[in-house]
């Protein structure tokens, strides 16, 4: 597979940081608009599933179980785990910006499905294919906005995507909550027809169009990006030298991933990813109102919702802002900490409401603590492991690699996604809500754990430091640093 994220994590030579801003921060926010969609198709069933799993409430011409509703939640979990590898292969064969405007045809498909809907069967299916759709811009825009970055923006640039998709949650929350759920699967299927629209005037991955031997295009869209006051240029013969000594120096890939600092940056991007998903992040976001009604919470759930959905768009930016100064190692450790103490307050509440009852003394008394531990647990989501996975995989592992471990990374990802949610109910009533929540604590402290011990710190690190933490030899890569 070609380079996949290829700016990510190659060496530049330094050089004056000129040019315009503007553009790059528009058509990063174009691309993002994907990620928006993929938002709202993540919080659409937090509100909605609610709705139609309830006759009184229900607006399909069918019923929903809750077992359906739960297959119905869960469904883009496995369209995006389908489409995460061959994304990868698409995206190389005919561009970053083609791959994302035929994106718009599944996601409008998928939405009019949901939105007109005759049976679960029909309901089943939009649901994966937004999923396909959804999953595969989970791979594209990433690497879109850092082939288009210039190196003292790409790390704003590259948080615009887990931003926009936590807009889109809240989105998801704030309007699915407030209107009939027609209204709001036609407000959805609007989203990616508006991005298709404004994407089609951005530029291709200038990284891209040089690896496919298009010279001027990629020299017309730095100008684009850059300004024309920017030198083109230097910059241009750079990716060119980069693009070369790939296509001079091939390594199979059997050689590439055995590796001893292949196989830990592997373990580390598949734990991290697993210790996100296990974390029961998404069974909270999809199930948000559920947990707030099961509680009795005095706050009503779609109140709750929207407020938890605030927070996470307000530590996701936060985040972005932070991860450079404090560390990737540092907000994981936070992250794992904070989300087990969450998750341990919650079994306690439902555990005790029971135990004793909804309307128990003692459960009135702590009505207060799945808003407040459910906030916590989104903000330490939000600030460590919610973005820093996929920025780890990037930052670990050498170009030779990086296309296949963000594509594999992604499917598992969505895999574990999809076991989480569909077993999340489940779970509840075999073994009792405080009991789950529980399990997610007891994860996360095997996550702390784990990165104490194993996962480095490569904030400020080069790619040469990076690879010495990871065991490789200090003459190798001092003969790698020489041939670049």
């Amino acid at each position: 597979m070609a380079e996949v994220g290829v700016s990510q994590a190659t060496l530049v030579e330094p050089r004056e940081d000129t040019g315009r801003k503007l553009p790059q921060y528009i058509a990063a926010l174009s691309a993002t608009l994907g990620a928006l969609a993929a938002g709202a198709m993540l919080g659409w069933s937090s509100p909605v599933i609610f709705k139609i799993t309830h006759n009184e409430t229900n607006e399909y011409d069918f019923d929903v179980s809750s077992g359906q509703g739960d297959w119905v939640s869960s469904l883009i979990n496995l369209g995006a785990a389908a489409v995460c590898f061959p994304i990868g292969l698409i995206m190389d064969a005919i561009g970053r910006k083609k791959t994302m405007l035929l994106l718009v045809l599944p996601f409008t498909l998928g939405w009019l499905l949901i939105t007109f809907a005759t049976s679960v069967g029909m309901l089943m299916a939009g649901r994966f294919i937004t999923g396909v759709a959804g999953g595969a811009f989970c791979v594209t825009a990433p690497a879109y906005n850092s082939e288009i970055a210039q190196d003292s923006i790409r790390g704003t640039l590259g948080s615009f995507f887990q931003l926009m998709i936590t807009v889109g949650i809240l989105f998801a929350y704030a309007v699915g909550s407030y209107t009939s759920v027609f209204v709001f699967n036609i407000l959805c299927t609007l989203i990616p027809i508006i991005f298709g629209l404004v994407f089609f005037f951005m530029p291709e991955s200038p990284s891209f169009l040089v690896v496919k031997g298009r010279s001027d295009e990629a020299k017309d869209a730095l100008i684009r990006l850059r300004g024309r006051t920017y030198d083109v240029d230097s910059e241009l013969q750079t990716l060119q030298m980069k693009a070369d000594l790939a296509k001079s120096q091939p390594v199979s890939f059997v050689s590439a991933i055995t590796k001893k600092t292949a196989l830990k940056a592997l373990l580390i991007c598949y734990a991290l990813m697993l210790f996100q998903q296990l974390s029961g992040i998404n069974a909270v976001i999809f199930n948000t109102s559920s947990i707030f009604d099961s509680a009795g919470a005095t706050i009503p759930a779609a109140v709750a919702t929207i407020i938890i959905g605030v927070i996470q768009v307000i530590a996701t930016l936060t985040s972005s802002l932070v991860v450079d100064r404090l560390g990737r190692r540092v907000l994981l450790l936070f992250s794992a900490l904070v989300m087990c103490l969450c998750s341990t307050a919650l079994g306690v509440f439902f555990f005790l409401q029971d135990t004793h009852g909804k309307d128990s003394s003692i459960v009135e008394a702590i009505s207060w603590l799945p808003l407040l531990s459910l906030s916590l647990f989104i903000v330490a989501f939000s600030l460590g492991f919610g973005p820093i996975p996929w920025m780890m995989a990037g930052e670990l592992c050498l170009i030779d690699i990086k296309a296949f471990v963000g594509s594999t990374a992604g499917t598992f990802n969505w895999l574990l996604s999809f076991t989480v949610t569909s077993t999340f109910n489940f779970l509840n009533t075999l073994i009792g809500s405080g009991q789950v929540f529980w399990i997610f604590a007891g994860i996360m402290l095997v996550g702390f754990v784990f990165i104490f011990f194993v996962v480095p710190e490569t904030k400020g690190k080069s790619v040469d430091e990076i690879q010495l933490m990871l065991g490789a030899e200090p003459q190798a890569v001092t003969n790698t640093s020489e041939k670049m």
